[in-house]
């Protein structure tokens, strides 16, 4: 199994950068397939949740230039 990894370790340096960084991506989301498979479906049923209270007038909305105007004033 090393000879594997080395092989294939030896294989991935010669990828360009864009295809190793794809390659760390995609062997890190094997190492931990159902916490990232947990987190984002909850972020997908938050997000619709926050969608539809927007859509229903529940929620305040702000302009992004008056929150960031805001935020230079209290921490310039």
């Amino acid at each position: 199994m090393p000879d594997l990894v080395a092989e294939l370790a030896g294989q991935a340096r010669r990828l360009p950068v864009e295809e190793r960084s794809r390659l760390v991506d995609l062997l890190l989301e094997t190492l931990h397939e159902s916490p990232i498979a947990e987190v984002e479906a909850a972020w997908a049923k938050e997000i619709e949740r926050r969608v539809a209270a927007h859509e229903r007038g529940e929620v305040e909305t702000f302009d992004a230039a008056d929150v960031f105007a805001e935020a230079r004033h209290i921490a310039p």
